[in-house]
């Protein structure tokens, strides 16, 4: 049984939305895409590979899905995207992140280009499980950059992979064996950027999806929200356990 629970947020400087999520809890697969922003059409592209992978999926039995659809999809995304660049926007970049979370059976999936994140929180402990497309990432491999200083680096906005960017579009993928109790978060890297990833797993321990989705934006929203914020919380849980446990547990909002 796969709860899950998607927020979506502009924040409080940008004047549209540029991410876009898809949320298909019957068939195990949730996306977040974040168009990138400064380019032509970030919301267009986003919502466009969106629209790819539901489209892709929406008439499938969850035993039908495979990785080679998804892969498929975000390829078809790539092309069109650039067709789109090239006649649409004279040659400016309407490109886009996205991850890409499939549960089947017992195993997960998950396929990413650019720096969105998924993490997994598992027994109380929770880790990115993606890794991010972007410069100061690839500085941090090379020993040039500790990782405590990547998030405030001035290159922490560049990325080095995106949908739509290149005509060969290079798909990150891992797989894994779920458990009960897993939780997984899918989010843009407007989240990341107001809240460290200690601040994120505090809250997500501390609550159900809901009120640790709603917490997680709210406190994004409090630091002023640079960028769009977009989070999917899912968890693998017995059938009996409900959506609403430890709903008394307190949730931290950060100043």
């Amino acid at each position: 049984m796969h709860l899950s629970h998607a927020l979506t947020h502009r924040g409080t400087v940008r004047e549209i939305n540029e991410d876009a999520y898809l949320e298909l809890p019957h068939l195990g697969v949730w996306v977040v895409a974040d168009g990138m922003g400064g380019h032509a059409a970030g919301d267009v592209a986003s919502q466009l590979v969106i629209d790819g992978i539901q489209q892709a999926v929406e008439h499938l039995q969850p035993d039908t899905i495979t990785l080679d659809v998804l892969k498929q999809s975000l390829q078809n995304s790539n092309r069109f995207l650039q067709r789109m660049s090239e006649q649409e926007f004279d040659g400016k970049v309407a490109g886009s992140t996205v991850v890409v979370l499939w549960l089947y059976q017992d195993n997960y999936h998950l396929l990413w280009v650019g720096d969105s994140r998924i993490y997994l929180l598992r027994d109380q402990q929770m880790k990115q499980v993606t890794k991010d497309h972007s410069q100061v990432n690839d500085m941090v491999d090379e020993g040039l950059l500790l990782p405590e200083e990547a998030e405030s680096h001035p290159l922490a906005n560049v990325i080095t992979r995106a949908v739509g960017v290149d005509s060969k579009l290079d798909i990150d993928y891992r797989t894994g064996k779920v458990r009960d109790g897993d939780v997984f978060l899918l989010c843009s890297d407007g989240l990341n950027k107001e809240l460290n990833d200690v601040e994120i797993e505090r809250t997500i321990k501390s609550g159900n999806i809901i009120d640790s989705g709603l917490a997680l934006l709210h406190a994004s929203l409090v630091r002023n929200a640079r960028d769009n914020v977009t989070c999917i919380l899912v968890k693998n849980a017995h059938a009996k356990i409900s959506i609403i446990d430890d709903s008394d547990k307190t949730i931290p909002v950060f100043g």
